[in-house]
């Protein structure tokens, strides 16, 4: 439900001297929402701004395809919306939890199955309206003001975790539901799957997401996801079903299936003991297999080989292994989740200066936070 405007002005006046307060005794604010990702990046104990107080849908406008909503907003609550009028987030965020917000997932800046045939979130994000360090009420993207820097800051918000402003509103694309869809199933090699995959993703077929499920020196279950024109996953059908030997999955169980997935609540994301960790790897798209040592004997692969996940242990040295490994393909790896026995400490991502193709990035990343944040509040580090 919307707030007043009496009411949203008090809010924003509220986060408002809670930032200037802290820039005034030189600390931090973490910036926090529903709290279903709290366990997402490096860790902080610095004292929360909580989002959820600013809420509501501000504008939706299905004929052009957009929607405008408050960062506090539940994120259940705009996909309702969007559901009313068969529209869709398509790039999937995962929520974590009943109490995600808008604010949290573009923060988080995750996608989920979809995000290989679409697009990641920043590619659907319009504008925004943020409060930066320094208290300052600011817009950027479309109608509105543009970055005198130069920097297009509506799409630089995704997956900056909090830690370089505060966002208030965004506008972001939303797409009509696909009139079709359908998921095949077989068992394959992680190598065949690998190249039967990246084959399809260079052809007119409306492979819309994959997923391999394995032990990576055997034979895993793929899933495939066709969606569209009714015509064209009809068409589909039969020619990539005969390819591998794939039969149909019925729609009820497909859709728990890739909801699943999306939300990680798949055995091979929560078995998770103590001392191991969950890696991301980001690849390529011409990644073949890649070997890790003392990783589990289960392997997630997602985007067509682009994302995988891995358990394994969670000390320094296996980090620091599987961080060579994924650059020397050309990627990067982040510790997404961590067991309960381990330092939470831990740094949990790649640094850019690890990466000779992202070095120079870290000038660009400095240079925006000391524009936007230049006493530091948002500076918890929860992002390095």
């Amino acid at each position: 439900m919307t707030a007043s405007n009496s009411t949203s002005n008090a809010t924003i006046d509220t986060f408002r001297d809670q930032i200037l307060n802290a820039a005034k005794n030189n600390t931090q604010i973490s910036i926090e929402g529903g709290g279903t990702k709290s366990w997402y990046g490096n860790p902080n104990g610095f004292a929360k701004l909580d989002t959820r107080a600013y809420s509501g849908i501000l504008e939706y406008q299905p004929e052009e395809l957009v929607i405008t909503a408050r960062a506090g907003t539940p994120l259940k609550e705009i996909e309702a919306a969007l559901k009313e009028k068969n529209q869709t987030l398509a790039f999937e965020p995962p929520h974590f939890g009943e109490q995600a917000t808008f604010g949290g997932a573009i923060a988080a800046g995750l996608a989920g199955p979809g995000r290989i045939s679409v697009g990641n979130f920043r590619d659907f994000v319009l504008g925004a309206r943020i409060l930066d360090g320094k208290g300052q009420d600011l817009s950027f993207g479309g109608q509105v003001m543009k970055n005198v820097a130069g920097y297009d800051v509506s799409r630089l918000l995704p997956g900056s975790m909090g830690t370089l402003s505060l966002l208030l509103e965004a506008s972001v694309k939303v797409l009509p539901k696909p009139a079709a869809t359908a998921t095949l199933r077989c068992q394959i090699s992680q190598e065949k799957a690998l190249r039967i995959l990246n084959e399809w993703a260079g052809q007119p077929l409306p492979l819309s997401a994959s997923c391999w499920i394995g032990n990576p020196t055997g034979d895993g279950k793929l899933s495939i996801r066709l969606a569209g024109a009714a015509a064209a996953v009809k068409a589909a059908l039969p020619l990539m079903s005969s390819l591998v030997m794939a039969s149909e999955v019925d729609p009820q169980t497909a859709e728990a299936f890739w909801n699943e997935l999306r939300e990680h609540q798949l055995s091979a994301f929560s078995k998770l003991s103590g001392d191991q960790t969950l890696y991301r790897l980001a690849l390529p798209a011409a990644c073949g297999k890649i070997d890790i040592p003392n990783a589990a004997d289960e392997l997630v692969m997602e985007w067509h080989g682009q994302q995988r996940w891995i358990k394994a242990p969670g000390d320094e040295a296996t980090f620091s292994a599987i961080k060579n490994i994924a650059s020397s393909h050309g990627g990067h790896a982040t510790r997404f989740k961590q067991g309960a026995n381990l330092d939470p400490a831990f740094q949990r991502f790649t640094l850019l200066t690890e990466q000779a193709h992202s070095k120079a990035l870290e000038i660009v990343q400095e240079r925006l936070r000391s524009a936007f944040d230049p006493a530091g509040v948002f500076a918890t580090k929860r992002l390095p």
